[in-house]
């Protein structure tokens, strides 16, 4: 059977304070917090989503802050850095917004593609592309109107510590279509028109190191729960060993680690961030399974409180 995922889902990583985190993908990215829950495995730690006005697949980068984490080191293994998509003519606005915020850009180019570089607060490495694919955002928050708001992922540019294994699984397990070569890189496209265009590091990056600045793992689509265990059943025939499907209440999830050493997720993308709160109310109040609900009171307590706010502009 010929499978194809549509992307990305979501990119998961580790930062520190949870008010700096906030205000830097809500106050200056403009996205929107959809979701304010915790790390099921760690109930000691917010995980917070980001993305679009309803968190759709493909626009949504999640964070664990954990304020005395240890500084991590990007590296192979690791998703290298992050792209968001911007409406075509939005550069000019994105380099005026990032230096009022005194963010230092750069402009690099990829496969004849020109990218704004620059890094969040963590460290976290991050770059805005012009494209025409992907619906429009309809949030606008922080002075980012609309018609230069995030979309959501372009893609993802990954470094392995073994690129032609890690090419192996894009294209053979993840269906993903190799469409060019160039600047020391190897691009892919999924069949989505968000977060499909993943551009791998052609030659091994050294072995990066866990921690804050670091992201955790990269999200593949799934269409539904039965494409999901296809998915798991694919994965397991390429040689993997994915993990049972894991319930994270918005999305089921199998993991497994590809052979340069990045971690793989397969999510579905039903049923989505508005099955436990109004679609108007996201990430408002801090939600919690069912399972956590008798510890809410410990759980609220032991979490920092941190806030949506809008960031006033540093004069250059």
């Amino acid at each position: 059977m010929t499978m194809q995922t549509a992307g990305i889902h979501h990119i998961t990583a580790f930062v520190g304070d949870a008010q700096r985190n906030a205000d830097f993908y809500a106050g200056i990215l403009g996205l929107r917090l959809v979701k304010k829950t915790i790390n099921f495995d760690a109930p000691e730690v917010y995980h917070l989503y980001f993305g679009n006005e309803q968190g759709a697949p493909g626009t949504i980068i999640t964070f664990f802050p954990w304020a005395h984490g240890r500084k991590g080191r990007i590296g192979g293994g690791q998703v290298g850095v992050t792209t968001y998509a911007v409406p075509a003519g939005s550069f000019g606005f994105w380099e005026q917004r990032l230096a009022a915020y005194q963010i230092p850009v750069n402009r690099v180019t990829r496969i004849g593609e020109s990218y704004l570089s620059f890094a969040d607060f963590d460290g976290l490495r991050i770059e805005l592309v012009e494209r025409e694919d992907g619906a429009p955002s309809t949030w606008s928050f922080g002075g980012v109107p609309v018609e230069h708001a995030v979309k959501g992922f372009g893609g993802a540019v990954l470094y392995s510590t073994a690129p032609d294994r890690t090419a192996d699984t894009l294209s053979r397990t993840l269906g993903m279509e190799r469409i060019a070569e160039g600047d020391g890189y190897i691009r892919y496209r999924a069949s989505g028109e968000i977060g499909n265009i993943i551009d791998l590091k052609a030659a091994p990056v050294p072995q990066g190191g866990g921690g804050t600045g670091t992201v955790h793992h990269i999200a593949w689509r799934a269409a539904d729960d039965a494409e999901h265990l296809e998915w798991g059943r694919r994965v397991q025939s390429h040689g993997y060993q994915p993990t049972p499907v894991q319930d994270r209440q918005y999305f089921n999830a199998i993991y497994f680690r590809e052979e340069g050493g990045i971690l793989f997720e397969i999510a579905t993308d039903p049923p989505g961030f508005a099955r436990d709160e109004p679609a108007d109310a996201l990430g408002q109040k801090l939600m919690l399974p069912a399972w956590f609900e008798p510890q809410r009171a410990a759980i609220e307590e032991n979490l920092s409180v941190f806030e949506i706010r809008e960031i006033e502009v540093k004069q250059v």
